[in-house]
């Protein structure tokens, strides 16, 4: 079995063997760049692990991979311009880097790019690998559309965040797991247990970056800190101060996120001052346990001598607790 960092050279020299070439230039240069910024890989490394784990060919895997690793990109692209982001992985922005029309372009291409990638996998994949796709790219679409609407929502629960994170996040991850696992022949009750598997480490991964968001060292994570709060984006921290808060407090801390008025640092610091005072940053600690154990119940499910799972569940645990 190859090792999590021997599959991202793998990935990694697939990508740099084929750049983008194509006129106008400026459509696909962003693409090379934002592919050009790194990062993890960490839903290809997913769906190549899997299909490791159960001996799959890794050659016939890969342009599903790299599909899933074009889409991801080009959903970063458009979450930038909609989040108004200028930073990423230390970098910055593409719409920044040029502008926010080309970076709409360029993103529609990255798209249209994953889709050539797929069509590369065997006739015999082609369909069921293009459903999950697409389920999991129309999915994308409607976390993303639920995020901005939090933006302006009054009230919003917790478990409609958490919803809205399974979709803007965790089902990428599930979808590369199930992948990886229809590549290499799994049986069919360990792909749902694969994609649940996906579901639970997504919303990890996902309310790690919360945390890392305000609590993170802003120059190893590679975006700007308080990035959330200066959004007013009603994340799991918020959300859990909220609940959490007494009524002053609560009050005080919606007027906050409400009001384009307050100095950005003094509501930066106030905000701060709330999630100490509420214990947010252990809450959610506690909820990426809850969903850390949820997840090794699935992965336990699965129909895998255990020496074959120990790179899978070590690279998930690393996941889990990151601080990048």
């Amino acid at each position: 079995m190859l090792t999590d960092k021997e599959i991202l050279k793998l990935i990694n020299d697939a990508i740099e063997a084929d750049p983008f070439n194509g006129s106008p230039g400026e459509l696909y240069e962003p693409l090379d760049y934002i592919l050009a910024l790194g990062g993890k890989r960490i839903r290809p490394v997913l769906l190549l692990l899997t299909a490791d784990m159960y001996s799959g060919d890794l050659q016939k895997a890969l342009p599903a991979a790299l599909g899933i690793e074009l889409f991801h990109n080009f959903s970063l692209i458009h979450d930038d311009i909609m989040d108004n982001a200028p930073i990423r992985r230390g970098k910055p922005t593409v719409h920044i880097k040029w502008n926010p029309n080309t970076a709409i372009l360029s993103g529609d291409t990255m798209l249209v790019k994953a889709y050539e990638k797929f069509l590369k996998l065997p006739d015999q994949y082609l369909r069921p690998a293009l459903d999950i796709f697409n389920q999991t790219a129309l999915e994308v679409c409607e976390g993303q559309q639920f995020d901005m609407n939090f933006e302006t929502q009054g009230t919003v629960k917790i478990a409609e965040y958490l919803e809205m994170i399974r979709l803007k996040t965790a089902v990428l991850i599930g979808a590369s797991l199930y992948l990886g696992g229809l590549l290499a022949d799994a049986p069919e009750n360990d792909l749902r247990n694969l994609y649940n598997f996906g579901i639970h480490i997504g919303l990890v991964f996902q309310l790690r970056d919360d945390l890392l968001d305000t609590y993170g060292d802003e120059k190893a994570f590679g975006k700007k800190n308080y990035g959330d709060i200066a959004a007013n984006k009603k994340t799991f921290l918020y959300l859990k101060a909220l609940e959490n808060a007494e009524d002053e407090d609560r009050k005080r801390l919606s007027t906050l996120f409400s009001s384009d008025m307050v100095d950005p640092e003094e509501k930066i610091l106030s905000t701060l001052g709330f999630f100490e005072k509420t214990g947010v940053k252990q809450a959610t600690e506690d909820e990426i346990k809850k969903h850390q154990k949820l997840a090794q119940e699935y992965f336990d499910h699965l129909m895998v001598v255990p020496d074959r799972k120990k790179i899978m569940w070590e690279y998930t645990e690393i996941l889990a607790g990151r601080t990048t």
